[in-house]
């Protein structure tokens, strides 16, 4: 599922006055963490992810791997925050 152009600005501008939710430290992605993730997409569709990685790379790698791992969508990448986007289908 690739976003579209103008639906990626109204989530950039919905993500500006959030926080990063979700810290991922020197261990890196560890189960907790996914886990954490994957409450977090579910009860907020659009969340932050604060990376602590040396190099921009690093940081790059872990962000695709988590839109990767949790069927999410990559938004936007500023410095060491990425902003994920996964719709919530709620079951009725």
């Amino acid at each position: 599922m690739t976003l579209p152009t103008k639906y990626k600005q109204q989530l950039k501008a919905q993500a500006h006055k959030l926080k990063p939710i979700v810290l991922i430290g020197n261990n890196g992605l560890t189960e907790a963490v996914q886990n954490e993730i994957e409450h977090a997409l579910n009860d907020h569709e659009l969340i932050k992810i604060k990376v602590a990685a040396k190099d921009r790379e690093s940081k790059r790698e872990i962000i695709h791997n988590v839109c990767q791992e949790r069927r999410a969508e990559l938004v936007q990448i500023i410095g060491n925050i990425g902003v994920i986007y996964r719709k919530n289908i709620a079951v009725a």
